[in-house]
């Protein structure tokens, strides 16, 4: 077996704005395995400032990767553990390499076209009129659970904007939940929080920047919405410290980015855990192309979580790959009468 990597630089439609600044590109890479006539291929989303293997030698492990593809995957693995988007990207690699369909990893109803996936509409950051375009626009296409980011506009503004969307629309028509990327100080955030409950929040994510944890546990002690974590995931390596995090932090829920937590594998670890305390989930992309969005998306679909999932990024790309993945009213679909258009490799 012969493996390569290619690197591939994806553009935003639209700059899109997030509490570490605007986001114009994003950078990732792709794994190809060769087997005889089979190929596999999976992507390796380092995310530049917040993944933990956002580091210099990337690429270096990348080709060490290449160089010993024949190794046994278990083994591969480990000597990735502080590469997590590469372990994703080996995973995939592997199953595509396995499968009839390079590109069907998990056949299920969702690939048969039988059945979607209930996803949130995402909100970027951004001025108090776009936003509120966004929101519209979100609305209009039939979304019932709306992600907003915030922590980038005066607080105030971002509190209007969630007035403007209960005064037409109660909890039952339309499910709210915020992101601040950690934009909130432990001094302030509580009272925060209780500002926002107003608005009969679903939950927040990462009310405070991870690393904090009896400030985090603290939180989710005496919070009035349920809290998940996010970043506070990210780099944190093997059962015996995820369970530690969980039982200082105990979250209301927490949420799983495969490129970001070790793929499927290190996601499920965490999944295993959080069933002993009664912690709530979901799965979201971490802005891959459509080759790592169809991944995570046909293996959440096996999970039998009914929640919205945060999958629905596949169109925010000018260069991204046409694939059967679609979006409609709120629900992500594999339209298998659509074929890929994947052939950079």
């Amino acid at each position: 077996m012969k493996a390569t990597f290619l690197k591939y630089i994806l553009n935003f439609k639209k700059a899109s704005g997030t509490s570490r600044g605007i986001l114009k590109t994003k950078e990732t890479y792709f794994l190809k395995l060769i087997d005889g006539e089979r190929m596999g291929v999976g992507e390796c989303a380092v995310f530049k400032g917040l993944s933990v293997d956002d580091r210099p030698d990337y690429e270096d492990k990348l080709q060490w990767l290449c160089n010993n593809i024949n190794q046994d995957t278990t083994n591969l693995l480990n000597e990735l553990i502080e590469f997590p988007s590469i372990q994703f990207g080996l995973e995939q690699a592997t199953l595509s390499l396995k499968s009839l369909n390079s590109f069907e990893l998990f056949p299920s109803k969702f690939t048969k076209s039988e059945d979607a996936i209930s996803i949130n509409g995402l909100i970027w950051m951004g001025s108090e009129s776009f936003m509120k375009q966004q929101i519209s626009e979100k609305l209009e296409a039939g979304f019932s659970t709306i992600k907003m980011k915030i922590g980038a506009i005066d607080f105030d503004a971002e509190i209007s904007l969630l007035k403007s969307i209960r005064k037409e629309f109660s909890s039952k028509e339309i499910e709210l939940r915020v992101d601040a990327n950690g934009a909130f100080s432990p001094s302030e955030a509580l009272e925060k929080l209780k500002k926002i409950s107003e608005f009969e929040i679903h939950s927040i994510e990462q009310p405070i920047k991870q690393g904090q944890l009896n400030e985090m546990a603290e939180l989710c002690l005496k919070t009035p919405i349920p809290i998940a974590l996010d970043e506070e995931l990210i780099g944190v390596f093997g059962v015996t410290k995820k369970k530690k995090l969980l039982q200082i932090v105990n979250p209301q829920y927490i949420i799983l980015k495969p490129s970001l937590v070790g793929g499927f594998k290190g996601s499920g670890q965490w999944i295993e855990l959080i069933k002993k305390q009664q912690i709530g989930w979901w799965i979201t992309s971490a802005l891959e192309s459509n080759i790592g969005l169809n991944a995570i998306a046909q293996w959440t679909y096996t999970l039998d979580n009914m929640m919205p999932q945060g999958l629905g990024t596949g169109s925010l790309f000018t260069n991204n790959f046409e694939s059967p993945l679609e979006v409609k009213k709120g629900y992500l679909h594999y339209n298998n009468t659509k074929n890929w258009n994947f052939n950079l490799m």
